[in-house]
């Protein structure tokens, strides 16, 4: 059991935060959860320590609430005070579908504020922690739509755009230091992002991986440990990620006939 080791992971409370987290704790990682539903981490904290966790923190988190990342920050530096290794900044969200002249201002508020300054206010309030310490890695989860754009999706590409520049400004940044990041960058993963983006319509979420093999949440978690696990000199600085059955946004083989 490795119980020296602590990955903090934000938006963890389901998908590929929580994923990531059971595969931090079947290594013996001591592991922070944060999210907005207190119910599902407190859940997924007592799964943790079934499946080998050496210990576990869970605080409430919103990430467009500076407030709440900062009270999310301190419990962490208190829980685990011997230092922080990985940073899985992984809150994020899309909502709708629609082009530009029918993008409500909730929508916009609700991207930015979450995929830009959300992932933004995490990293102002744990990177000094790690450059103090002098050690760390820090994960961005972004998106093919960091680098591709399709229609109906302007704020939410734009959104992951930023960040992928954020990832690579600090790389040139955190040059000199020993700290590592890295970009993950899925394509058509299944979770329940797209039931959030169709607001609850579990018929319109589902289609969107209909007749072919998605990634799983997973799948996104075991790059994420292998990046992390990496010998110290190794930085991968990028992970993009699609189904075999993906090769680009519009480009998706679906078999006919198939139910799911």
């Amino acid at each position: 059991m490795n119980s020296s080791k602590v990955v903090c992971i934000t938006g963890a409370s389901s998908g590929i935060g929580a994923a990531t987290a059971e595969t931090f704790a079947r290594q013996g990682w001591s592991v922070a959860i944060g999210a907005r539903r207190v119910d599902a981490l407190k859940d997924l904290s007592a799964n943790l320590l079934k499946l080998g966790a050496d210990k576990v923190v869970h605080c409430e988190l919103d990430v467009t609430s500076r407030k709440s990342v900062l009270e999310f920050a301190a419990k962490v530096k208190s829980g685990f005070p011997e230092g922080l290794d990985v940073l899985v900044n992984n809150a994020g969200l899309a909502l709708g579908t629609s082009r530009m002249p029918q993008v409500t201002d909730d929508e916009v508020d609700a991207m930015i504020d979450t995929n830009v300054k959300g992932a933004i206010s995490v990293l102002r309030a744990f990177l000094p922690w790690m450059l103090e310490q002098n050690r760390g890695h820090i994960f961005n989860m972004g998106s093919v739509a960091g680098f591709w754009v399709y229609e109906g999706g302007s704020i939410y590409t734009a959104s992951k755009h930023a960040l992928n520049a954020i990832t690579k400004t600090l790389r040139l940044e955190l040059n000199g230091t020993p700290i590592r990041i890295t970009s993950i960058d899925p394509g058509m993963v299944e979770t329940g992002f797209s039931e959030v983006r169709y607001r609850g319509d579990t018929d319109k979420a589902a289609s969107v991986y209909k007749g072919m093999t998605p990634l799983t949440a997973a799948d996104i978690a075991e790059c994420i440990w292998f990046a992390a696990s990496r010998p110290a000199h190794v930085n991968i600085d990028q992970m993009v990620l699609m189904p075999v059955d993906q090769a680009s946004v519009y480009k998706v083989h679906r078999r006919l006939n198939c139910s799911t």
